[in-house]
C-alpha cells in the first residue's frame, strides 16, 4: 500500500455521516480529529508543525526563516454539509504524499518546503469561504471574523476557544506571509474537463469571478388554513420567483447562479412565513455579466446584501508555465483549465503571493456531494506530477 492509500485510508472515516456525505466543519471535534492526523502524518516526515495566528497548519521541511520563502503545497480538510471526500483533503493527502516521496529518493531541496492545511476553506459553519487564508491576508478583517456565528448562535472567537486556540491574535499574518515564496495547490476537478480530454491531471490558470449575495424577502405571518389565498402577503411566491429568475438571468449572461441556502421564518408546517431570507452564489467567466445578473435580480426583489466577492482571479503566468513545463517533460500532455470553484491559492494570489493549481480528474464531474469521486491511479497520477513539480521548483 503507497502512503498515499495508507493516509487516505486514516482520514477516510473522520466526519462521515449516515448518509455517505461529510461533515467536516471548522473548529469542531472533526476538525481537531484531522488536524490531530495533519500534526502526527507530518511527524512522521519529520516536518516541523506551525500554527499561525488565524489556525492554519504548516508543515515544514526545511527553514523558511534562515533559508528565505519556501516552495507551499496542501490544501484543506473541512467540508460542505454532505460534502464528498475529495475536495480538499485529496490535496493534502497527496502533498504529504509528495514530501515522502522526495525525500525516499534522497532528494536534497535548495529552497524550503511546506505542506499547508488551510481552515474553514469552505465556511460551511461561518458563512465565509476560505476564512483562514482570507484572515492570514487580511482579506477578512479580523473582528469581523471573530464575530461570524454559526446556525447555533456560536461565534468564530467562541468556538476558536473552545478548541484551544486564542483568537485575540486572529488577523493578518504577515510572518507566515513571508515565508511562502509560492503555492501550488492540488485539487480535484469540480467538472469534467479533464474527463472531456481524457487526462489525469491538468493545470489551472484562473478561478472565474463569483460572489454571495443575501436576499431579505419579507411577508406577512399568518394560519396556512384560515387565511384566503388573495389575502396573503406569502414570501415564498417571491423565492420561488427569484429561484427562477436566477436561473433565467445565468443563461442570459452565459453565466451560473445557484439559491441554495434558505432560512424561513418561523418555519411551521400550518404557518404562512414572516420573512424568508435566501442566499444567492452566482459566478462566470466576466465579472462585467456577473454583476449584471445580479442587477437584474435586485430590480425585481430588492437590493441584496453582498456577502463575499472575489474578482477574476488569474494565476501567477511564470509559475504556471514553470508548472506546465515540469509536468510536459514527462512526456505528456497538459491540459490548462479554468475554474468556477474558488480556492485558497486564489486568496493568496490575490494578496501577491505567485500561485497555480494542479487538478485530478473527476469522472463523474459532480462535487460538494458524496458522489465525488477520484479513481486511485489518478490519485497516484496527481501524486507524481505533484511530486516532479515540486522537485522542479524547490531545486
Amino acid at each position: 500500500m503507497s502512503s498515499f492509500e495508507r493516509w487516505w485510508s486514516e482520514i477516510e472515516p473522520v466526519g462521515r455521516s449516515a448518509a455517505g456525505g461529510y461533515r467536516r466543519f471548522a473548529w469542531t471535534a472533526q476538525d481537531a480529529a484531522l488536524r490531530e492526523w495533519f500534526t502526527g502524518a507530518a511527524g512522521s516526515l519529520g516536518l516541523d508543525v506551525v500554527t499561525d495566528r488565524t489556525g492554519n497548519v504548516w508543515a515544514w521541511w526545511g527553514d523558511p526563516d534562515a533559508d528565505g520563502p519556501g516552495v507551499v503545497i496542501g490544501s484543506h480538510l473541512d467540508s460542505v454539509p454532505e460534502g464528498g471526500a475529495f475536495d480538499g483533503p485529496l490535496g493534502v493527502v497527496s502533498s504529504l504524499a509528495a514530501v515522502e516521496a522526495l525525500q525516499r529518493k534522497g532528494f536534497q531541496p535548495r529552497h524550503p518546503i511546506a505542506v499547508a492545511c488551510f481552515g474553514d476553506e469552505e465556511g460551511a459553519r461561518f458563512g465565509i469561504a476560505c476564512a483562514g487564508s482570507r484572515m492570514l491576508t487580511g482579506a477578512l478583517d479580523a473582528d469581523k471574523a471573530r464575530a461570524l456565528r454559526d446556525g447555533e448562535g456560536t461565534t468564530m472567537a467562541e468556538a476558536m476557544t473552545a478548541a484551544g486556540h486564542d483568537p485575540v491574535h486572529v488577523g493578518r499574518d504577515d510572518e507566515a506571509l513571508r515565508r511562502i515564496g509560492m503555492f501550488v495547490e492540488l485539487h480535484v476537478e469540480q467538472g469534467r474537463g479533464l474527463v472531456d480530454v481524457d487526462s489525469a491531471v491538468g493545470v489551472g490558470s484562473a478561478i472565474w469571478p463569483h460572489g454571495r449575495w443575501r436576499f431579505d424577502l419579507a411577508g406577512r405571518a399568518d394560519h396556512a388554513g384560515t387565511t384566503r389565498l388573495a389575502d396573503r402577503t406569502d414570501p415564498m411566491l417571491d423565492l420561488a420567483t427569484l429561484i427562477q429568475a436566477a436561473r433565467a438571468a445565468a443563461e442570459r449572461y452565459d453565466a451560473v447562479a445557484t439559491v441554495g441556502k434558505v432560512s424561513v421564518n418561523p418555519n411551521g408546517v400550518n404557518a404562512i412565513p414572516s420573512s424568508v431570507t435566501a442566499w444567492l452564489d452566482a459566478r462566470g467567466p466576466d465579472e462585467v455579466d456577473v454583476r449584471c445578473l445580479v442587477a437584474d435580480l435586485a430590480d425585481a426583489h430588492g437590493r441584496p446584501q453582498e456577502e463575499s466577492w472575489t474578482p477574476r482571479t488569474p494565476f501567477d503566468s511564470t509559475l504556471t508555465a514553470n508548472v506546465v513545463h515540469a509536468l510536459e517533460e514527462r512526456g505528456e500532455p497538459v491540459p490548462v483549465l479554468e475554474t468556477g470553484a474558488g480556492h485558497d491559492a486564489g486568496v493568496l494570489s490575490l494578496a501577491g503571493i505567485a500561485t497555480s493549481m494542479l487538478y485530478v480528474r473527476n469522472p463523474t464531474g459532480v462535487s460538494h456531494s458524496p458522489l465525488e469521486h477520484a479513481e486511485t491511479d489518478d490519485c497516484l497520477a496527481g501524486v507524481e506530477a505533484l511530486t516532479h513539480v515540486v522537485q522542479r521548483l524547490a531545486q
